[in-house]
């Protein structure tokens, strides 16, 4: 009776502690949201923190050092975003995009046409059709002029201005192409107002330094002028061209002291994002807001800037030089990791083919010992690559003349000390003590990660950029399929080591924890992930003490996922809109009938993804490496599953895991060739050691203590753990030490 119902049992339990992590949330100290009666957004394309110092910009330095700052992600509907791209973003308070070409995938000559019929407004003749534009032909549902139809009245002051104040039919309320000598009586004529100061291009220090020069006098004459009781927000509105950059966002008025600037679309202190400067003024104002219009989120200001503000803006700076090293090395990494790996598994074929040991006279003359030792060293240093490459990040290799030489030598030394350290730990010697050693690396490194912050995964190079608008907390697409390989891994192993009876509980003891990790908002805030992994944990629970993936166990992990779905569903859907997570929000635009842009997106971003990245040759690599060599009768992977049925469940737990998270959260086989990094060398690793003793026909005495019987000293019988394990039809297991003192089981 206990038997039947332990699937169930382990599913609630799945289930409960599931939910329960993915619905807390963290109190992240925010400041009430401040209110104001006056809003003034002030722009400067391209403006970046190197550009920002107290000579060349004093009004903007002290704003700054009075106001609170961060780091701003200019992502629009286009890439790179242009400045006229940048205006139109800010006024739909959406990913926009203007309906003008851009050849070589530059930004051409910005030439917004603008009309003053009246000399007071001005109209756009355009901007229907760039609404149209927005609306037919770009994924985001993005609507111009959002933020202006919200208000009862605005003000534009220059081109740029005009398209983000600009109605949707094309009306500017009030607008002046030049910002005038005495804006006073212009910037009180209206609750919003938004001025151009012109474009920072280029890359020459000395004709940067005269452009922001020249806009920070002009800024001097708005902080003179702004209203009583008025928010003042300066942003880097755009980039000018290829490649992306982080750029200046400072927010000064009452309320917003010395402070970091964030918001819930980053959830990290320093980072806001453009889309997120809309919401800002219409929260600020008292106004309500377009939630079906808008995507972004209001701006807050948080404590924890350094005092010095000469500093702060040092480690913004930083943080933008990062993220252009990253977007450079990482193709490069992921490229090298893929190439190596696919001429790894190459290798290992032959080795394959001659690991089994025939029991007569007669056979293959076996490999030389030093080769398979050289082999699965370098079996250990492919999946311990991504790791050690995340690691690297502690080490500044982005501050370099040449970052990415920086990165490959710390990421070699890295990745040699990693490999000593398994290599020559107790456990090298048993079959399964390189795959546990190596997963448990992984699954430390990435958990530590993620519980001090993520912080060696934003803008790292197996991370996430703050460039790309996709991430700024949490886990990435490489670390969750990093850390549902190493944890379900780990979990195998060391269920692999008590009674059968205990396996699906140690299998659900350290998959809750991977879960908790993975969903916790507390920690690696990804909804998505967490529900993959609860059905990767149910199927690697189910059939962790033997058996296989029948269709009752198949149907309790989709149960398990499905359940913790809906529980997490119901429950976010409660929160008010600003703090739902991504599950909550796609099911209320299911529900306002804008569902269908997510599935778009989504579907976009699979396709796009497949069709691009490096991850996807390591999971196809890894797929043809397992089907047409490791699960054939001379690969030596179901004889591995026949012996350690933990070890099955966990790799099919992975690779269920994988494959859901990747396909919901839009990242395609990203997910699956992250985890396949780590396990398909491992395995590999693993059918070589059980190859090797398969002519094995004899327990022979062993120097644990289980081995021996109690009281005589006496070796015990072949009865052993293992034997139990052994797949059906086999009359004795693998040895627990060679005769040649080499490789014994766990």
């Amino acid at each position: 009776m206990l038997r039947r119902l332990a699937p169930i049992l382990l599913t609630l339990v799945v289930v409960a502690l599931a939910v329960t992590a993915l619905t807390a949330r963290p109190g992240d100290g925010r400041a009430a949201q401040q209110r104001a009666d006056f809003v003034v957004l002030v722009g400067m394309a391209g403006l970046r923190w190197d550009d920002v110092d107290p000579q060349n910009t004093p009004n903007l330095w002290r704003m700054a050092r009075d106001g609170s700052i961060g780091s701003l992600s200019v992502r629009s509907a286009y890439h790179p975003t242009c400045p006229v791209d940048g205006w139109l973003t800010l006024g739909a308070g959406n990913y926009a995009g203007w309906n003008g070409g851009r050849p070589g995938g530059e930004c051409p000559p910005s030439g917004v046409a603008v009309e003053q019929p009246d000399g007071i407004g001005a109209n756009l003749p355009d901007q229907e059709s760039v609404v149209m534009h927005n609306q037919d032909q770009l994924s985001w549902g993005a609507v111009p002029g959002a933020l202006s139809e919200s208000v009862r009245c605005s003000v534009a002051v220059g081109p740029g201005a005009a398209v983000a104040a600009a109605r949707p039919f094309g009306r500017v309320d009030r607008y002046a192409p030049q910002l005038p000598a005495d804006p006073a009586e212009l910037l009180g004529s209206c609750v919003l107002s938004i001025v151009d100061l012109g474009t920072v291009s280029g890359e020459d220090p000395a004709v940067r330094a005269e452009t922001v020069r020249a806009a920070d006098a002009d800024l001097a004459r708005v902080l003179a002028a702004r209203p009583p009781q008025s928010l003042v927000v300066v942003a880097g509105i755009s980039d000018t061209s290829r490649p992306s950059r982080l750029h200046v966002a400072v927010a000064d008025g009452p309320g917003w002291d010395a402070g970091w600037l964030t918001s819930a679309t980053t959830g990290r202190e320093g980072y806001l994002q453009l889309v997120d400067l809309a919401p800002t003024a219409l929260a600020v104002l008292g106004r309500p807001m377009p939630e079906r219009m808008f995507i972004g989120r209001p701006a807050v200001a948080v404590e924890g800037r350094p005092a010095d503000l000469a500093t702060a803006i040092r480690a913004s700076a930083d943080a933008d030089r990062e993220a252009g090293a990253q977007r450079r090395v990482a193709e490069g990494f992921f490229t090298v990791l893929a190439a190596g790996q696919v001429l790894l598994a190459v290798a290992v074929l032959p080795l394959l083919r001659r690991a089994r040991r025939d029991a007569g006279p007669f056979g293959p003359q076996p490999v030389s010992r030093r080769v398979v030792g050289v082999v699965e060293v370098l079996l250990v240093a492919a999946a311990l690559a991504v790791p050690a490459a995340l690691l690297a990040d502690l080490v500044p290799w982005w501050r370099g003349e040449h970052a990415g030489w920086y990165f490959a030598l710390v990421t070699a030394a890295v990745l040699v000390a990693a490999t000593s350290m398994v290599r020559f730990a107790p456990g090298w010697a048993t079959t399964l003590g390189p795959l546990g050693a190596v997963a448990g690396v992984a699954t430390v490194v990435v958990g530590a990660d993620v519980l001090t912050g993520a912080r060696l995964q934003l803008n790292g190079v197996v991370g996430y950029s703050a460039l790309q608008g996709g991430r700024y907390a949490g886990l990435g697409t490489v670390g969750l399929g990093l850390f549902i390989a190493g944890s379900l891994l780990t979990g195998g192993w060391l269920a692999q080591r008590v009674r059968r009876a205990w396996r699906p509980m140690v299998m659900v003891t350290v998959g809750v924890a991977a879960v908790v990790v993975v969903g916790s908002p507390y920690l690696g805030a990804d909804s998505v992930g967490a529900i993959a992994l609860t059905a990767g944990v149910s199927v690697a629970a189910a059939i962790s003490a033997g058996g296989w993936l029948t269709i009752s166990r198949l149907a309790w992990a989709t149960m398990a996922a499905l359940a913790v779905t809906v529980g997490f569903a119901v429950l976010d859907l409660r929160r008010p809109a600003a703090e739902r997570g991504s599950l909550g929000r796609f099911l209320a635009a299911l529900g306002d009938g804008t569902g269908g842009l997510t599935v778009h997106r989504s579907s976009a971003a699979n396709v796009e993804t497949l069709m691009n990245s490096p991850l996807t040759v390591l999971a196809v690599a890894g797929v043809l490496l397992v089907w047409f060599a490791l699960l054939r009768p001379w690969g030596g992977l179901m004889r591995l599953f026949g012996i350690y049925p933990a070890m099955r469940g966990a790799m099919a737990g992975t690779a269920v895991a994988a494959a859901i998270g990747g396909l919901l959260g839009g990242a395609a086989l990203d997910v699956a060739g992250a985890a396949g990094a780590l396990v398909v060398p491992m395995a590999a690793l693993a059918a070589l050691r059980v190859l090797d003793h398969s002519a094995d026909r004899s327990q022979p005495p062993g120097d644990r203590p289980q081995d021996v019987i109690r009281g005589t000293g006496r070796p015990a019988s072949a009865g052993s753990e293992a034997a139990a394990d052994a797949p059906s039809g086999t009359t004795s297991t693998e040895p627990l030490a060679r005769s040649t003192g080499g490789v014994a089981p766990a």
